[in-house]
């Protein structure tokens, strides 16, 4: 039946195709447990979680591909799989991977459909069976970032603002809660994220800042559905933090702080840790006077009852779209000669920060990108831009880079989807260094008053003044970071910017993915391209790596691409799952 003239049913429709040879029955030795989530970086076999364990340090111990050998890569197998109607050039953006557990692969598509495939044979991967949920195909922005597994199920957000639990062994929907609603403005929050299992618990965001909705966290019990806990981005008033919104028009309501990638989680204190977007309006920082609390931030919260215990903002009033959604890596280390447990973050706007990951305490910070202007650096104690000034409701940081209110035009570095945003990076233990892939290059744009519909709050765009705005230097790049010392190992530099995401490996490579369709390999000491093979269509998912038996492979999924850059990219869409191993 052709998707679009399917019935949309109350439950997913369940396509079961079983694979030839494979008994449903008792295949499974362990469940995906709390334990194996915990110790995942132990199973270099498998890729348990989207970020690959719960520091999200995506690095593998696996070494049978390594430098002397990677350019023998080839690809073994690949599976077309759904997702690719009416989606229009610029979608669906599937900037996922897959998930692997003993043989068996889980993935999903832009629309939601959620695939169970069999891997186990060297040659092939074959369907155990296919889950659709029913997402309309109207109406919906159809973008996905991954799926989670816990026990015997598969959790997936859905476009449409739906959380499903499936079952595992046969496809079927377990429960199935719509989440997301539409604000009195008429504004529909959406899903952005992978949703991520911890204590028993979903947690799921609101991605929608940019959309005119508040930015929140939710927990769903992992058995039912049921929502147990809730927190706010962009705080009510009288909440704290409500104090840093210092407008008389509400701004609040429709604060922004959408959260674009799936924190981490440190079982140790139960807090799970995930960066915050952008205020909105996101150029007029003159709109909401203040800091905008907890927008532009790390913010840790109780997996058990949903409460703040601490955060740390990395670029208060922002104007720039420095959001900071981007991964937070969890791993111990020694700084200034002292062992810390570090939660560290390429800030989108440049930087790359050390902190507490118990206190969100600042310990430091440096320059990773090769253009900054907006401000002169950051103070070594505080943390806060150099530039900011505490008495200010309006921050002016850089004059010559801040476009205010009445201002022309003004060139401001990094870009706006510049440094490292979303994309999934990477740490090695080992070596104690950090892997960020993005976009270099800097942005000019005027100063224009977004209006207000007045204090019932909600921005009146029709009053609003145009904003103008170009890109230049506009590349992209791999960096390496030394996350002792906190000084730039090595930088690649890429035509097309990077999208997609790394995946570091013991056998000394670094794995990442291009717009353009070329996997490439380098060396994770000088980043010198080792191998690169293209496939043809766009890639956004990141690159993730496993075994089977004794044989190590490379898995990337394509599907969709971005709005930018269009010169670069004359590829169809498709939506594909890509396997490579050695000869």
């Amino acid at each position: 039946m052709d998707r679009r003239s399917r019935p949309l049913l109350p439950f997913a429709c369940v396509l079961a195709v079983v694979a030839s040879g494979v008994t449903l029955t008792g295949q499974y030795s362990l469940t995906v447990n709390r334990d194996r989530l915990i110790n995942a970086a132990n199973e270099p076999q498998n890729w348990l979680l989207m970020n690959g364990d719960y520091g999200a340090q995506r690095y593998s111990k696996l070494t049978q591909i390594n430098r002397e050998n990677v350019r023998n890569l080839r690809m073994v197998w690949a599976l077309a799989l759904g997702g690719m109607q009416d989606t229009g050039q610029n979608g669906p953006e599937n900037e996922v991977n897959p998930l692997v557990d003993n043989g068996f692969m889980y993935t999903s598509d832009g629309w939601g459909t959620v695939y169970k495939i069999d891997a186990r044979n060297p040659n092939r991967g074959e369907f155990v069976w296919i889950a659709d949920p029913g997402v309309p195909h109207e109406g919906n922005t159809s973008r996905t970032r991954g799926i989670a597994l816990w026990e015997d199920r598969v959790i997936a957000n859905l476009p449409d603002g739906r959380v499903i639990a499936i079952n595992r062994d046969n496809g079927e929907i377990v429960w199935d809660k719509k989440v997301t609603v539409k604000n009195e403005f008429g504004n529909q929050e959406r899903f952005l994220t992978a949703p991520l299992v911890a204590d028993g618990k979903v947690i799921i965001q609101n991605g929608a800042g940019d959309g005119g909705t508040r930015g929140w966290v939710a927990a769903l019990d992992v058995k039912t559905g049921t929502e147990l806990w809730r927190w706010y981005v962009v705080p009510k008033p009288g909440d704290p933090g409500s104090e840093t919104w210092k407008d008389n028009h509400n701004a609040w309501k429709t604060g922004g702080g959408g959260i674009w990638q799936t924190g981490s989680y440190d079982p140790a204190t139960n807090l799970y840790i995930v960066g915050t977007g952008n205020p909105y309006p996101i150029y007029d920082p003159q709109f909401r006077p203040g800091d905008n609390l907890y927008t532009n931030s790390v913010v840790a919260l109780d997996v058990a009852t949903g409460k703040l215990a601490w955060h740390f903002q990395y670029t208060p009033n922002d104007s720039w779209d420095y959001d900071e959604v981007g991964v937070h890596m969890l791993y111990d280390t020694v700084i200034n000669g002292a062992m810390r447990k570090v939660v560290s973050h390429f800030g989108r706007n440049g930087f790359f920060y050390s902190l507490d990951r118990t206190t969100g305490k600042f310990i430091k910070a440096e320059k990773y990108v090769n253009d900054l202007n907006w401000t002169k650096g950051i103070h070594p104690v505080t943390g806060r831009p150099l530039d900011y000034d505490p008495r200010l409701d309006v921050q002016i940081y850089n004059p010559e880079a801040r476009a205010l209110r009445g201002d022309g035009n003004k060139r401001a570095c990094p870009t706006w989807h510049g440094g490292v945003a979303h994309q999934p990076v990477a740490y090695n233990p080992v070596k104690k260094i950090a892997y960020g892939v993005g976009t270099e290059g800097c942005f000019t744009q005027n100063g224009a008053a977004v209006a207000s519909r007045g204090p019932e709050g909600g921005i009146d765009q029709k009053l609003s003044q145009p904003r103008r705005y170009s890109s230049d230097l506009y590349y992209g790049s791999v960096t390496a970071f030394d996350a002792v010392n906190h000084k730039l190992v090595a930088k690649a530099i890429t035509d097309i910017e990077v999208r997609s995401g790394v995946v570091a490996t013991a056998g000394g490579l670094v794995f990442t993915a291009l717009q353009d369709g070329w996997i490439v390999a380098y060396n994770d000491e000088t980043l010198e391209e080792l191998w690169r093979f293209n496939v043809g269509t766009s890639l956004k998912g990141a690159p993730v790596t496993y075994a089977i038996g004794p044989k190590q492979y490379l898995a990337v999924q394509a599907g969709g691409r971005h709005l930018h850059p269009i010169n670069w990219d004359k590829l169809q869409n498709s939506s594909y799952l890509f396997i490579f191993a050695l000869d």
